[in-house]
């Protein structure tokens, strides 16, 4: 058996994963996962051993990486990483579905089944493995020495073409293509060349212009861009990150209305209820616990920056080492997750180019115009009395406040869809982890002490996601709990479907 033929490789894999293991390592450092009173620990870091875990696990830690380096190069795209995410998740589902017994592919259907003498484990890590890269190679091209460098240490050689369906080499590119095919126009304008675009990869198609500029509110209802002084000095303005994100293709839901909420209170609608929203905020701002400071850091951060769609995937990642996950079943979670924290976004990102709300940074200098206040002290920390023109949300200069509208928001959205997707598939609500981190590490000049993070429930992590965006000040409460509510109901309308592909009763969209 010679070198270049991809079984070879495969069989060396195994003994690879532990290779694969230290070279990840190498960059990330180790996974710990020391216990607290009983509860498993996060460290959001690739597993130190494939014993215990799947090849669909290790290729979440390379996705994972190759996102993270994707937003050190580009800034975080919250939008633009869970279609990213959701790509390589159904490349690498379709490919081994050519090798198990029911379910169907999302592009294929059923046609490139093989026959089930080959339906081995050895032919599903090779074809996840071949459409994994495939995927991410499309997604991440910048990570292309990278990620042929992680296939590599998998035991696999990253230059071998083929198309060929009776080999799992081709069934694994093949499968990607498809999904690469039916990507490449699905309305995100990766490429920056759709109709209505400025040439911009990810650029806006829709005409967005902002009611309110930056240093002044003309319309307290809609959305207000923000100078941000980065961390070199400069200053910059960003526009709404991909505001034509409501029209890309979802996996499941049939279009990105299709779960749009009623509207948000407004001055002229609701005026009451929306000053007693703002001044919720202003009280969690000149009140956060270290607790309070160590959630919004938390749920904040990504981890890395990876937005709620990696996230979300972390969490899935503990999910299989909980329930000691095979191959197939990890497979099986991460397309759901992946996806379903797509179509989240993008329902979300309709609702808020429909409405464009504003957020407290402008609605607290709009009620509270003139008057002292008192807030966050800033990066020094503690609180102090200000201008409520000088309020800020407890975050860094350099990222003050996401660059899109409020309602819903987007870590509601998604994380009550992921949660509720998690349930939904592991048959329960319980989660059992905990986070233990130092408060105030991300947003003021001095760590403090550690505190630990209960994680009960999946529906629990999620209303912690949601909680801390009032708490830090991106977000009014109702944008949370609408948020919340419309990532459920779109997960559990959505269960169905994905449970069409594992019992093979879907059809091909």
């Amino acid at each position: 058996m010679s070198l270049s033929d991809p079984r070879s490789f495969a069989v060396r894999a195994a003994a690879a994963c532990s290779l694969f293991a230290v070279a990840v390592v190498a960059v990330l450092g180790a996974c710990s996962m020391a216990n607290d009173g009983g509860k498993p620990l996060h460290r959001f870091l690739p597993a130190t051993s494939m014993d215990d875990v799947s090849l669909a696990y290790a290729w979440l830690d390379v996705a994972e990486e190759a996102t993270a380096r994707n937003v050190d190069r580009y800034a975080a795209r919250p939008t633009v990483i869970s279609r990213t995410l959701a790509i390589w998740a159904t490349a690498m589902f379709d490919a081994w579905a050519a090798y198990d017994d029911t379910a169907v592919g999302s592009r294929f259907g059923g046609s490139l089944r093989r026959p089930l003498e080959e339906r081995t484990l050895q032919n599903k890590q090779i074809a996840i493995s071949y459409a994994s890269l495939r995927a991410l190679k499309f997604v991440y091209p910048e990570s292309e020495p990278w990620l042929d460098e992680q296939m590599r240490s998998l035991g696999y050689d990253p230059l071998l073409e083929n198309e060929d369906a009776a080999t799992a080499v081709g069934i694994g590119i093949l499968a990607a293509d498809a999904v690469i095919e039916h990507r490449r126009r699905d309305g995100s304008n990766q490429f920056g060349d759709d109709q209505g675009g400025d040439g911009t990869p990810y650029g806006d198609t829709s005409a967005y212009q902002p009611q309110n500029p930056a240093d002044r509110i003309l319309d307290p209802d809609r959305w207000q861009p923000i100078e941000f002084t980065l961390d070199d000095g400069r200053k910059v303005t960003p526009g709404f990150l991909t505001p034509h994100w409501g029209k890309v293709t979802p996996f499941a839901i049939e279009r990105g209305d299709q779960f749009r909420p009623p509207p948000p209170p407004r001055t002229t609608t609701d005026g009451p209820r929306l000053r007693a929203e703002t001044a919720q905020v202003l009280a969690y701002s000149n009140s956060l616990s270290n607790e309070q400071k160590a959630i919004v850091e938390f749920m904040r951060d990504g981890p890395r920056s990876t937005g709620q769609s990696g996230h979300w995937l972390r969490f899935a990642q503990d999910v299989s080492r909980r329930d000691h996950h095979d191959l197939d079943r990890d497979v099986k979670l991460y397309f759901v997750i992946a996806n379903v924290a797509m179509d989240a976004f993008i329902s979300c990102w309709e609702t808020k180019r429909v409405y464009d709300s504003s957020r407290p940074w402008t609605l607290i200098r709009h009620y509270y115009r003139g008057q002292t206040i008192l807030g966050w002290a800033g990066p020094a920390g503690g609180t102090r009395t200000m201008k409520a023109e000088d309020w800020r949300p407890y975050s860094p200069e350099s990222f003050i406040t996401p660059p899109f509208p409020g309602y819903t928001s987007g870590h509601a959205t998604v994380s009550g869809a992921c949660s509720k997707m998690l349930e939904l598939f592991t048959g329960s609500d319980s989660y059992g982890y905990a986070e233990r981190r130092r408060h105030c590490e991300l947003t003021e000049l001095s760590g403090g002490d550690f505190v630990t993070l209960d994680l009960p429930t999946f529906s629990a992590t999620a209303e912690m996601a949601a909680r801390s965006r009032a708490l830090g000040g991106y977000h009014i409460p109702i944008d949370n709990d609408v948020g919340l509510k419309v990532g459920r109901d779109l997960a559990a309308w959505s269960w169905p479907k994905y449970q069409k592909y594992f019992d093979g009763t879907a059809t091909v969209r």
